[in-house]
């Protein structure tokens, strides 16, 4: 007999509760400027990990258009602190799921749905996980200051939520373990060691305005200017380095008939490793100065500023993010299960966290097309969705893994 079969038996019996939980965080839209859809999937949260004994707190995002972040803990104040990290929006507008048909909606394995992978999946694994632990390793489960943390704006990537985790769980925390969904490996999983940095980017082109019949000539165009620029900012991108930039916003002018005095691209730069980013911003904001493009009549010149908007640094390979790993591969051992570590180019809450305390990510279900919610005919185009089957045996495998981490004492 598997020496973990009643594990696994219990969890399939707590799967359709789990399940339903998901369906009632997927019907609440919570976009992350929908502030009180956000706020209700976080009562929600709070009110499903209520009988498990978690008390709940809401700390206000510091953007008021935000929702609330929410803070949920239990166990001794003065014991050790595991922090289990998910968030509670999605990028999808109220607007576009009635559009593209977007809904909990199951179809076999699988279950699409807005954050059914990302990462309201991944919150419904994390109340499995407690759940296995309070019912097999009560010890373990009293013996833990349980902080459960959830952002309102992670999609956005708000700085305010890391430093709210940082200035709660320093210097006592054990780990930080985030619920992002896991990645694909045949006959396996790859949960997440490291992930790219990213800086956000906005470049100002000024020159001088005229009229496009009478003086043209007087004029110096800061749109030509712009695209310039632009074209330098492209010629940035070093796929061999993992370097890439990318122009996501441009506008500039005001009428056809106007030579435009002022454009503005914004956009973003990532990179796995810090010295490539460090190199990688230095390069975009050298950019700034004189332009190219000049009056013909008197020869005034354009000129482009370059500024950083915000940032998130890389999370690279480090020791404390592999002894992690190799817990939950230890884990998986016991299971039956290959696990594997994985670099990923998206960001997450651990980008936060990673340099403060032992961090790793993928721990949620596993599933596919994230911030996608069309669907084509030819069923080529599948909007988000998790894998039913995965909820169980990755809920056994961070239930053994985390008895583990318990008992390390490092």
């Amino acid at each position: 007999m598997n020496a973990h079969a009643p594990l696994l038996d219990y969890l399939h019996r707590q799967l359709p509760p789990a399940l339903d939980l998901l369906r009632q965080m997927v019907e609440l839209n919570s976009w992350t400027l929908n502030r009180a859809g956000v706020n209700a999937v976080g009562q929600l949260t709070a009110d499903a990990f209520a009988p498990l004994g978690f008390q709940a707190e809401r700390v206000p995002s510091t953007n008021p258009d935000f929702g609330d972040h929410w803070v949920l803990t239990r166990g001794p104040a003065d014991a050790p602190i595991i922090a289990l990290v998910s968030h509670l929006d999605t990028v999808f507008p109220p607007e576009e799921e009635a559009r593209n048909h977007f809904r909990w909606q199951p179809e076999g394995d699988r279950i699409f749905g807005p954050g059914t992978h990302d990462i309201k999946g991944g919150t419904v694994l994390m109340w499995l996980v407690l759940h296995a632990l309070r019912e097999f390793y009560p010890a373990q489960f009293a013996a833990i200051n349980w902080q459960l943390y959830f952002d309102a704006s992670e999609e956005l990537l708000a700085p305010d939520f890391g430093d709210l985790c940082r200035t709660r769980l320093l210097p006592r925390a054990k780990a930080a373990l985030v619920f992002e969904a896991e990645g694909k490996l045949v006959g396996g999983r790859r949960l997440v060691r490291n992930r790219k940095g990213r800086a956000t980017w906005r470049l100002t082109a000024t020159g001088r305005g005229a009229h496009a019949g009478v003086k043209h000539g007087h004029g110096a165009n800061a749109v030509i200017q712009l695209a310039h620029t632009l074209g330098q900012v492209a010629a940035l991108t070093d796929y061999s380095r993992q370097l890439t930039f990318n122009a996501g916003l441009v506008r500039g002018g005001s009428g056809l008939n106007r030579v435009p005095h002022e454009a503005v691209a914004e956009g973003e730069m990532r990179a796995f490793e810090e010295t490539t980013y460090a190199a990688g911003r230095a390069a975009l904001l050298a950019l700034a100065g004189p332009g190219s493009v000049q009056s013909p009549v008197d020869g005034f010149t354009c000129a482009v500023t370059a500024e950083i908007l915000n940032e998130s640094r890389p999370w690279p390979v480090n020791p404390e993010t592999d002894r992690l790993l190799a817990l939950f591969q230890a884990a998986g051992a016991e299971l039956g299960q290959q696990i594997e570590g994985e670099a990923r180019g998206g960001l997450s809450d651990g980008n936060y966290l990673w340099d403060a305390l032992p961090t790793l990510d993928g721990l949620g279900p596993a599933g596919d097309n994230d911030h996608c919610s069309e669907r084509s005919a030819d069923g080529s185009k599948l909007p988000e969705y998790c894998e039913v089957s995965s909820f169980v045996p990755k809920a056994a495998l961070n239930t053994l893994a985390l008895v583990r981490l318990i008992a390390d004492g490092a």
